[in-house]
This record gives structure tokens, sequence and C-alpha cells, in this order.
């Protein structure tokens, strides 16, 4: 049985162009390549719905360079 998407919201710090908004957004693509991701790059707010679990996607993108925290 799949899980059910959930809307996972990101804090992400270190993003400071579009090309690391599109880094992020490929990372959380690996865990998750049906996810739906959005990042407000001014805020460094990333919105995903996807399958997977949030601490997933936290360390992800941690591990890609960004530093990165669950908000909810």
């Amino acid at each position: 049985m799949a899980n059910p998407s959930q809307k996972i919201v990101l804090a992400v710090q270190g993003m400071t162009c579009g090309g690391c908004a599109e880094a992020v957004k490929r990372v959380i693509r690996k865990i998750d390549s049906t996810a739906e991701v959005n990042v407000a790059l001014d805020t460094g707010r990333v919105e995903a719905v996807t399958i997977a679990l949030g601490a997933d996607l936290a360390a992800a993108v941690s591990k890609a360079g960004y530093e990165a925290s669950i908000m909810w």
C-alpha cells in the first residue's frame, strides 16, 4: 500500500540564486520523483507535496550543502 501524499514545509538556509533553488528541487525529486516542489528563494521556504518523510527530505537537503529544518 502506497503512503499518502502530504505537504512538508522546510526552512532552508543557504540558497542564494535560482540554481540553488533548482538544486534543492532535484534533491527532493531524487527521493520522490513525483513530488510537487515549490521554492520561495526570498524566504527560504520549500513546500513539497510528497510521499517522503520530512526528516528524509531535510537530511537530503542538508547533505547537499544547505541548512534545512522541518517547519511542519
